[in-house]
């Protein structure tokens, strides 16, 4: 059913942008900062992916640190968006994620992506197994419910902590292939359209036609990650999103280097074909004043019906970053 802004719920998708000039530990308190007033304006979850070998995401350590943002909140969900199972063995992300759930009963949520969320190079570092495959996901995916579930309780393999726990698991993707597949599995699926919007149409018209109710889902629950830079003026929005448009076009350039300050132009840092390339891996993200802003949400909500909104805010300075969470949230008032 179609919702307007007020009736959809809205989370938060958090990457531990690294800020140029700051620390690994800067990002980690501002985090938890973040989530402590997403909690107090509402937002549903608050989520954080994992990523490898990048010197502007300081994420790795994925379900370390959402332990610590769960032990300084108190209700608001916390989760991956997502941990990358080609890098884990299943039991593992079962027994951590148990451990998550038995720490916080209700509040975590477990996202798992098929990518390995970094280089090659780096992928093979991570790697348990050389012979292992994003193919496997599948496999792996049931292998990982299989752990969770209380009829494991006789395996001679088993999560403890984790099995029988009620830990909602999501499937995420860039592409169709994870939205078969949570289709065919009966869960919830999210789509990364923030930095991959080409084929979020889709992703989500297959995740609907081939869902089929499970004992986790009785029917389709989809959600899609975009970008958001809010400010009281759209002037003021314009020139924080450069710091988004920065660290844009840095992935396009294969140069991954922490979240940059905001710029009053962009004129004369990026060509005009790499404006084009960042302008459309940015073709969802929603800049400008509060009425700009919601009036972009409200397109793309009636454009796409997606259950849930998953924001994402690469904003260098911590208060304007607040502020457009806070703007946002207000919106549904």
């Amino acid at each position: 059913m179609q919702k307007t802004i007020k009736e959809l719920p809205l989370s938060v998708l958090d990457l531990a942008a690294i800020r140029e000039g700051h620390t690994p530990a800067d990002t980690f308190q501002n985090s938890l900062d973040l989530a402590r007033h997403a909690e107090e304006w509402g937002y549903r979850r608050y989520w954080l992916a994992e990523h490898h070998n990048m010197a502007s995401i300081a994420s790795s350590a994925t379900s370390v640190l959402i332990g610590f943002i769960a032990g300084g909140t108190t209700t608001i969900r916390v989760g991956s968006g997502g941990i990358m199972l080609p890098n884990h063995a299943p039991l593992v992300v079962a027994e951590q994620f148990g451990t998550l759930a038995s720490l916080y009963p209700g509040r975590i949520d477990l996202g798992l992506g098929r990518a390995p969320g970094t280089d090659q190079r780096t992928a093979m570092a991570l790697r348990r197994d050389m012979h292992a495959s994003v193919n496997d996901f599948p496999e792996h995916v049931q292998e990982l419910q299989t752990y969770l579930s209380a009829e494991n309780k006789t395996s001679s393999v088993r999560a403890i902590p984790g099995e029988g726990l009620d830990i909602p698991i999501w499937l995420l993707g860039s592409s169709t292939y994870s939205a078969q597949l949570a289709g065919m599995l009966g869960l919830p699926f999210a789509f990364a359209s923030h930095f991959a919007p080409t084929h979020l149409h889709a992703a989500l018209h297959l995740y609907h036609s081939s869902f089929r109710p499970s004992a986790h889902l009785a029917e389709p629950y989809a959600a899609a990650c975009v970008n958001v830079v809010a400010a009281d003026t759209d002037a003021e929005a314009a020139r924080i999103a450069t710091s988004y448009q920065q660290f844009a076009l840095g992935i396009i350039r294969g140069t991954r280097h922490p979240l940059p300050r905001p710029v009053d132009s962009m004129d004369g840092l990026w060509s005009d074909m790499e404006e084009e390339a960042v302008m459309q891996m940015a073709a969802y993200a929603f800049v400008g004043g509060p009425d700009r802003v919601g009036q972009q949400v409200q397109r793309f909500v009636d454009d796409t019906r997606v259950n849930e909104l998953l924001v994402v805010s690469h904003i260098y300075d911590h208060a304007a970053r607040l502020r457009s969470y806070e703007l946002l949230a207000g919106l549904k008032r």
